[in-house]
């Protein structure tokens, strides 16, 4: 997969947007410990950003998701990781299998308002007892006339504070766990909807993480996405795109980090000579950015087979995994040669630091990937 022109002037027109309108505020939003949602998503709404893969009968570009990782990537610009991460909930986490199978009633009142921004979507599938463990979820919904009513919570929550709707994964059945769940869309204000508390967390501090309780929560069945039942699969599909998306974000935010420690060690003289003149960490400089460089082959890879309408399991599952760990180790090491002042607060590499670490464990820990590519390789106890 090669960027074309009109890949490079979407990365340069969200490269521009990013230096305009979100890192000068990234400090105060950090500080504040929440960004403007829906103001910010209303100004990416009026550029296009939040739909570039979506149907263009509701608003999207309708381009592949080749363009949807240059702009990924170019997010990847942003001072920290709680606005990028924000960003690809909206438009790579809660609406995929709305834009791809939801009703057209549906995604008239849902999606077209995610994709100009007047809506902040959030998606709902942890809870307490099941992160990774999706099959664990307990949320559940009942049938009554033509509505559901749910019961339950959600934990973790991006955008939660601010979101108007979720894109909800709940049990709608008594059957096997992979067969008794559906996705519904839940409007936030819904009565029953109770955001329980913001949550205070060691990284991306400027996106707003909620706790979210259901009681008694009506909704009309027509709200359902897809089919009753298939909701887990829907998800597993959705989780394609979370994972790719959540490794190609970290591609320019990684080549960042490596840069800046480049600028600080060329400049910081110890011992009579720049820091950056030690082998040590010039040579160690030179194999971070080369694993950063094999991380986007990875990615690329995987994009191309997804636009071709591969299953990408196994390669997305790789490329979270090694995301989720290139992250701790360059912003580790990194933070390293920053010496002292890698430790304060008012240092990018801290946050970032602070921030990445997530890669990890958001979208499936690095140990259920480690699970799924066992059992396409055939070793998991389990099987395939």
């Amino acid at each position: 997969m090669r960027y074309t022109t009109e890949h490079k002037s979407l990365y340069e027109s969200v490269s521009k947007f990013v230096a305009d309108e979100i890192n000068p505020y990234v400090d105060q939003w950090e500080e504040e410990g929440i960004f403007p949602a829906r103001e910010l998503f209303r100004k990416m709404g009026a550029k296009g950003f939040l739909g570039i893969t979506k149907p263009e009968a509701f608003g999207g570009m309708g381009l592949d998701w080749s363009y949807d990782l240059a702009f990924c990537e170019a997010m990847g610009e942003v001072n920290c990781g709680s606005i990028p991460m924000a960003v690809g909930v909206q438009t790579n986490m809660a609406t995929p299998a709305l834009a791809k199978i939801g009703s057209d009633e549906l995604r008239r009142e849902f999606l077209a308002p995610a994709i100009s921004g007047d809506y902040v979507a959030c998606i709902g599938v942890s809870e307490p007892g099941a992160g990774s463990d999706v099959a664990s979820i307990r949320t559940n919904a009942r049938k009554d006339g033509d509505d559901y009513i749910i019961n339950g919570g959600k934990l973790w929550i991006t955008n939660g504070t601010q979101a108007d709707f979720m894109c909800l994964l709940t049990n709608t059945g008594d059957g096997p766990a992979h067969k008794n769940k559906s996705l519904i869309v839940l409007p936030m204000d819904t009565p029953g909807v109770t955001v329980a508390r913001k949550l205070d967390k060691l990284g991306m501090r400027s996106s707003d993480t909620a706790q979210i309780f259901f009681e008694d929560v009506r909704v009309p069945q027509r709200y359902r996405i897809g089919e009753e039942g298939m909701g887990f699969i829907y998800q597993m599909q959705q989780f394609q795109e979370e994972r790719l998306w959540g490794s190609a974000s970290t591609l320019r935010t990684l080549e960042k980090c490596i840069q800046d420690v480049i600028d600080y060690t060329r400049q910081r003289i110890a011992f009579g000579k720049p820091l950056l003149h030690n082998q040590t960490i010039h040579f160690r400089l030179a194999e971070l950015q080369t694993e950063v460089e094999l991380l986007r082959s990875l990615v690329y890879r995987t994009t191309e087979g997804y636009i071709n309408g591969e299953d990408m399991t196994r390669l997305a599952s790789m490329a979270k995994l090694k995301a989720g760990r290139l992250c701790r180790e360059v912003t580790d090491a990194c933070l390293q040669y920053y010496g002292g002042m890698g430790f304060m607060n008012e240092t990018l590499i801290t946050r970032l630091y602070r921030d990445l670490r997530l890669v990890s464990i958001g979208g499936g820990a690095d140990e259920v990937m480690l699970g799924i590519l066992s059992k396409f390789m055939g070793t998991h106890p389990g099987g395939q």
